[in-house]
């Protein structure tokens, strides 16, 4: 479009406004119009400065003139949007649809939707059957020879205005149409399974085909006419059907002649596969042309060698064999099955046709820990049937993965995608296989994507909350080892979800499963922890390791096993992580044992009060020894047979969680450093270790073997703690120093000493005779 700058506009409309200011007549018309480069291009215009031109030279646009008393201002014009069609098409074939095989589900869903309307129009109409009689049916035929591949339907078929309306036009669906037409109708009170809305569905034919010949019968004409169309041309020609061999009673036969490459999609056997994952559950018969054969005998003549028989020579005699040889032939094979196991009712569905359709469908050969199948009305109305997988696949990186294509959806029982990033399910519960049917859902133009909406998110809530059911079922068996099973393949999963779904806390945490300080053999839930609470216990007690043998020994847990009380092992490095994320069960609180300020419900405070100013100073001392690399010393109350411990900070890291941020490959060291400095160091005040050393603060705090000794403690609490010494070599030369001081003549005793001297006085010595020797050195 010729465009103006805006200082000439400007110029324009000054000159408008004195004119129509200083000059009192009329304007030559009382509209005024502003034409359009679109509207001058109809006109047959040619030209940028010529094309629009006023009437007295300058270039805005031919001008009317109005009254001068004209108060009204000039009425809008409307324009259609127009479209380059070549353009249009290319952009439905190379940028619509990411897979070239969805050309047969359009196809066939096109195929099904016309005998849909033929089924509802007989219904008022019976006479539209009568002519042709003829089964409700598709049929497919290739040739693989010549790349070419027809798809036959028995439906409604199409006049030549409905050729010109509906594969003229793009975007212009007929299915549309027809549904609005049942809709306003006062007749229909059914369901339709109609599936093509969005009128582009046909042109995914060009996808594969260069050209595309539709010839078509319908019982409202008299004639058949052909529609014929070529791949990024923008236009098409209809005709009318002359030959005799090519007409058909009623419906429509498509013709696709495939492009070099797609040439493959003529393989029957690669149509019948497709046919079996796109339209396996469509609910009229489809048949594809297969090649079969049977076996039979033959007869065969055989000439046998010559014999000698008495020494004379006797000619070979023929006799006649039969051998079996397989007789091919072509015919019709029915490939989809009619009625989709989930639209029957739970009731009628043994479990082991639950389990069939499970291996069929997603290729298993284990029967599944369990299943659900399920309607839901309402708001959102879909079906479905889920299934709990009995192991886990080969590669365990699905949890990481989202796009497992275990979830195959369909709408209108047309399969249309399993390739979804979280969209019906979480990461979390992505080992989930199932189908979901659902005939209202929103979908993109190409039936590929499934679109975020309301819709969307409550199919979403309704699948998760059956998942959850359906794996409770299973923790509620009563056969133990069923969980067990699940959770060995599926634990790590939902501890996943405590991670990243806090709205379904509290159907994830019934399912967990730890090990503790009173079940080291076998699992228990949260809710059996619960249960063997002592009355006064207020928390839940954790402590997270790397395994059994490791929790079980930490000193951490010294007073709570003489009091009795259950501490939970978390020994799976995402184990610490979940328990934080749910913060408490029951309304009681996930409390690390490992934490500073632990609360064991027992505190004597006047007992606290005599320790603090008997070893305040101690305290003090030993903080000034060691520096920065605690955040403080305290006297524990956790402790009964170690001498001291190194606690993490409330909100700092525990050693587990220190151990596995390091292991980190992005991790952020300065981060590391800082949760580091918030551990606190310990003491057990009615150790003996500790009350020498209480000694040595007060007597003499500058003693290098007392110095040596916090440092020493410090180390050993370290390790026992769980923690990583900065320096082992530095930490095991300390340790051999300490050895070599405890371990000093303690196996040299005088008594080996004597009796070494008297094994030395039973050897005979002589006598050596030495000359005195003068002061001065001369003899």
């Amino acid at each position: 479009m010729h465009r103006l700058s805006r200082r000439s506009v400007s110029a324009v409309l000054r000159l408008r406004h004195r004119t129509s200011a200083s000059d009192s007549g009329t304007y030559n018309d009382a509209k005024f119009r502003l034409y359009s480069s679109g509207t001058a291009r109809r006109l047959g215009v040619v030209g940028t400065s010529q094309s629009l031109a006023f009437g007295d030279g300058s270039a805005f646009g031919r001008r009317y003139e109005s009254t001068a008393t004209a108060s009204a201002s000039p009425p809008a014009e409307k324009y259609e949007y127009q479209a380059e069609v070549s353009r249009l098409m290319d952009l439905i074939v190379n940028s619509l649809y990411s897979n070239k095989e969805v050309f047969l589900r359009e196809l066939i869903s096109n195929a099904s939707d016309a005998l849909d309307k033929l089924r509802f129009l007989s219904v008022t109409d019976p006479e539209i059957l009568k002519g042709a009689e003829m089964d409700l049916d598709i049929r497919i035929q290739t040739d693989k020879d010549n790349g070419i591949v027809t798809i036959t339907d028995t439906g409604i078929g199409m006049t030549r205005q409905e050729l010109v309306d509906c594969l003229g036009t793009i975007a212009q669906s007929g299915t549309a149409k027809f549904l609005k037409a049942l809709k306003d109708s006062k007749d229909s009170g059914s369901d339709s399974n109609l599936i093509g809305q969005f009128g582009v569905g046909f042109y995914s034919a060009f996808l594969v085909a260069d050209r595309v010949v539709v010839s078509t019968k319908s019982p409202k004409s008299d004639k058949q006419y052909v529609w014929e169309g070529k791949a990024n041309s923008s236009s098409y020609s209809i005709r009318e059907e002359t030959d005799p061999e090519k007409l058909i009673p009623r419906g429509t036969h498509l013709t696709l002649y495939l492009k070099n490459d797609d040439k493959g999609f003529a393989h029957p056997e690669r149509i019948q596969r497709l046919v079996k994952n796109y339209s396996q559950f469509v609910s009229f018969p489809i048949y594809t042309w297969q090649e079969k054969g049977y076996t039979k005998e033959v007869e065969v003549d055989e000439d046998l060698a010559e014999a000698k028989k008495d020494g004379e020579d006797e000619k070979a005699e023929k006799q006649k064999k039969t051998k079996k040889v397989i007789e091919k032939y072509w015919d019709w094979e029915l490939t989809n099955e009619t009625q989709p196991i989930w639209l029957r009712s739970p009731k009628e569905v043994s479990t082991e046709e639950y389990n069939e359709f499970y291996k069929k469908t997603f290729n298993e050969y284990l029967d599944p820990l369990a299943s659900s199948h399920f309607t839901t009305e309402g708001e959102v109305e879909f079906r479905s049937i889920l299934y709990v997988p009995a192991v886990t696949p080969m590669g365990k990186d699905d949890m990481l993965n989202p796009k497992t294509k275990n979830i195959r959806l369909y709408v209108k029982r047309v399969f249309i995608s399993d390739d979804f990033d979280g969209e019906l399910f979480p990461r979390y519960l992505s080992f989930i296989k199932g189908v979901v049917d659902s005939n209202d859902l929103p979908l993109n133009v190409s039936r590929e994507i499934l679109q975020e909406s309301r819709i969307v998110r409550i199919m979403r809530k309704r699948l998760v909350r059956k998942a959850f059911d359906m794996i409770l079922g299973i923790s509620l068996s009563e056969n133990r080892e069923d969980y067990e099973k699940f959770w060995d393949n599926y634990g790590k999963f939902l501890k996943l979800g405590c991670i990243e779904d806090r709205d379904n806390h509290k159907r994830i945490a019934p399912l967990l499963r730890f090990f503790s300080s009173q079940s080291e053999e076998d699992l228990i839930s949260l809710d059996e922890y619960v249960e063997n609470m002592k009355s006064e216990q207020k928390d839940i007690y954790y402590i997270a390791a790397d395994n059994v043998a490791s929790a079980k020994n930490t000193p951490f847990l010294e007073k709570l096993l003489e009091k009795d009380l259950e501490v939970l092992f978390l020994v799976d490095p995402i184990d610490e992580v979940a328990i934080q994320n749910l913060k408490s069960y029951k309304e009681k609180n996930f409390v690390d044992i490992s934490k500073e300020d632990l609360d064991l419900g027992d505190k004597d405070e006047e007992k606290e009060k005599v320790m603090k100013q008997e070893f305040g100073q101690t305290c003090d001392w030993i903080k000034k020894r060691l520096g920065e690399k605690v955040a403080s010393v305290q006297i524990s109350n956790r402790l009964s047979s170690s001498p001291c411990v190194l606690v993490s900070g409330r909100f700092g890291w525990s050693a587990n969680m220190e151990r596995l941020m390091k292991s980190q490959t992005m991790g952020d060291p300065s981060s590391l450093e800082f949760m580091r400095s918030r551990r606190v160091f310990e003491i057990n005040p009615e150790h003996p270790i500790m009350r020498n050393l209480s000694a040595a603060c007060k007597s003499n705090p500058d003693d290098e073997e007392a110095l040596r000794a916090v440092d020493l403690l410090y180390d050993a609490a370290l390790v026992s703690s769980g923690f990583t010494p900065e320096n082992p070599a530095q930490l095991g030369g300390k340790i051999y120093e300490m050895m070599g001081i405890a371990l000093s003549g303690k196996w040299s005793s005088p008594a080996g000493y004597q009796h070494s001297v008297a094994t030395q006085s039973q050897v005979p010595l002589e006598a050596e005779i030495v000359e005195p020797v003068e002061s001065s050195g001369q003899k």
